[in-house]
């Protein structure tokens, strides 16, 4: 079969790559009909993760038509169309019963990447990522097998395209319980730091729950006018102005109930931290975190779902302290709110593919990844057709 396959930074083909086959009782194989490519999949495409090896597949917003199913698949069966998360869990282990699906202690064979790790369990594997996560081979392919079948895949009307639920595996279960960690209720405010597909799944999200008042900062015009279009924020451009102070200034020199870190380690950063990150003295810029707790208001709450590793410069955890502020962090537990966002989507109340800017054939993948990291042709969200 044909596969987008990494070999090194920047460095992304379509290959032909061996058939998958069912390698366990509850697998299933899934011949894919839309995929997409994801801010996390650029971390990768630019050499900043980990535990790479060439030829690994890349991928993990997919969904298609199941083709094949293991004997102890129960809940679904050939001819099924499906979106698959991008977690993998295994259903039954600690974790998994709180419905912390990410956190799942089966299926990494990885050791994650906690540096103080000492004999903490990894979390779950992940589709199309770094061996750190199990290098399971991606959905940026004709075909992909699906460990732990009876626990994620979630069947989807023919009523229903492929692009009003394909971000189901990702982006929109990511930006919603961003949102939710947040604990805005409705009338309420929030920063969104970040207008890339999260941080614009995120206001999808927050308009949904009835936020009123939504800040959405960037450095990209088009992204920001989108949103302002789309979402009704209010947009705020960190290249003219102190985005904290902006906000502040604007919520009765407050700052915001909630913020939401959609940015992550690759961060526009100071010269400063740019040097130490090249000397590997620190794994990520702490610039979007000092703006969010600048911008949160006392006893408020900053969501990270952006991702972050390794040592952060200037983590100001004193002001966190003397303000007050709480946070919540961590990979999305997707198969907990498929079926509620499965639904919203279905009402009409959430309208994800609206962000969809590019579409190309999987043959063009490697153009796909070049437009998304340079943000050519006002490049928001490619999806991608074997």
């Amino acid at each position: 079969m044909r596969a987008l396959t990494y070999h090194g930074s920047h460095d992304v083909k379509v290959d032909n790559v061996p058939d998958p086959i069912l390698q366990e009782p509850d697998d299933i194989l899934l011949k894919v009909t839309a995929t997409a490519i994801c801010g996390s999949d650029l971390h990768m495409y630019r050499g900043k993760i980990p535990a790479m090896e060439s030829g690994d597949i890349l991928g993990h917003e997919f969904m298609g038509e199941v083709v094949d199913a293991g004997p102890d698949v129960k809940k679904l069966q050939k001819g099924d169309r499906v979106v698959v998360p991008f977690v993998i869990a295994c259903g039954s282990c600690f974790f998994c019963d709180l419905e912390a699906f990410s956190a799942c202690e089966k299926t990494n064979p990885g050791r994650g990447s906690i540096m103080n790790k000492k004999s903490l369990r990894s979390g779950a594997a992940l589709f199309g990522f770094s061996h750190l996560y199990g290098g399971i081979p991606g959905g940026q392919a004709e075909y992909v097998r699906v460990p732990k079948a009876n626990v994620g895949p979630i069947k989807i009307p023919m009523t229903l395209t492929d692009e009003q639920v394909l971000f189901l595996s990702d982006i929109l279960p990511t930006g919603y319980q961003a949102v939710l960690n947040t604990g805005v209720g409705k009338g309420g405010s929030l920063a969104i730091f970040g207008a890339g597909p999260v941080g614009q799944m995120a206001a999808a999200s927050a308009r949904m729950l009835g936020i009123e008042k939504i800040f959405m900062v960037d450095h990209h015009p088009f992204r920001l006018e989108f949103a302002r279009k789309t979402y009704n924020v209010i947009p705020v451009n960190f290249d003219e102005c102190d985005a904290a102070e902006f906000i502040i200034d604007n919520t009765d020199f407050r700052g915001v109930d909630g913020v939401v870190d959609a940015v992550g380690f690759e961060a526009k950063g100071s010269t400063v931290e740019t040097v130490l990150a090249n000397l590997k003295l620190e794994g990520s810029s702490g610039k979007a975190l000092r703006q969010c707790i600048a911008a949160c208001r006392r006893g408020g709450t900053i969501s990270v779902p952006g991702l972050y590793a390794g040592f952060i410069h200037g983590f100001l955890f004193g002001d966190v302290f003397e303000k007050g502020i709480s946070f919540k962090t961590g990979q999305t537990n997707v198969q907990k709110y498929m079926p509620e966002l499965l639904e919203a989507i279905e009402r009409g109340d959430l309208r994800p593919h609206e962000i969809i800017s590019h579409r190309l054939p999987l043959a063009q993948a490697a153009e796909g990844y070049k437009m998304f990291d340079k943000k050519e042709d006002e490049c928001r969200k490619v999806i991608l057709t074997p």
